[in-house]
């Protein structure tokens, strides 16, 4: 098992033993199970899945969504730190939808270069929270 901790700014959002986390990173999506080698590196938006035993079936896998942070795994325990991550069951995805248009409304709408990156922000976190909606609604 490896130890795994979700950290938010909100505090602890999951700590408890797994056996494989599935990361996206830079350079794809990867996964850290027992064992894995020592490594820091950027979490980027997406979602993050938690497989709490080895036994566990695809549809088991538990789906957070995050807009990126930062990843260190050493001694097998692996540490996430993050601005912020929605759980599966936490998200609303009709709530998760009107938020997406909204926020492609004010990107249509932005004047400058600071109003277009914040539009893109949000619509980079709401369509990560919809894929995670999708997600546990395909699984469930």
């Amino acid at each position: 098992m490896i130890r795994f901790e979700l950290v938010t700014l909100g505090g602890v959002k999951f700590g408890e033993d797994v056996y494989e986390v599935l990361l996206p990173t830079l350079e794809g999506q990867i996964g850290v199970m027992p064992g894995h080698m020592p490594l820091i590196s950027v979490a980027t938006h997406g979602v993050i899945g938690v497989r709490r035993k080895a036994s566990d079936k695809d549809d088991m896998i538990e789906y957070y969504a995050t807009n990126g942070g930062v990843i260190e795994v050493a001694n097998d325990v692996l540490r996430v730190l993050v601005d912020e991550a929605d759980n599966a069951d936490d998200i609303n995805e009709q709530e998760a939808q009107k938020a997406f248009d909204y926020a492609h409304k004010l990107k249509l709408e932005a004047k400058d270069q600071v109003s277009l990156e914040h539009a893109q922000g949000m619509i980079d976190r709401q369509s990560v929270r919809l894929q995670v909606a999708g997600l546990k609604r395909r699984h469930r």
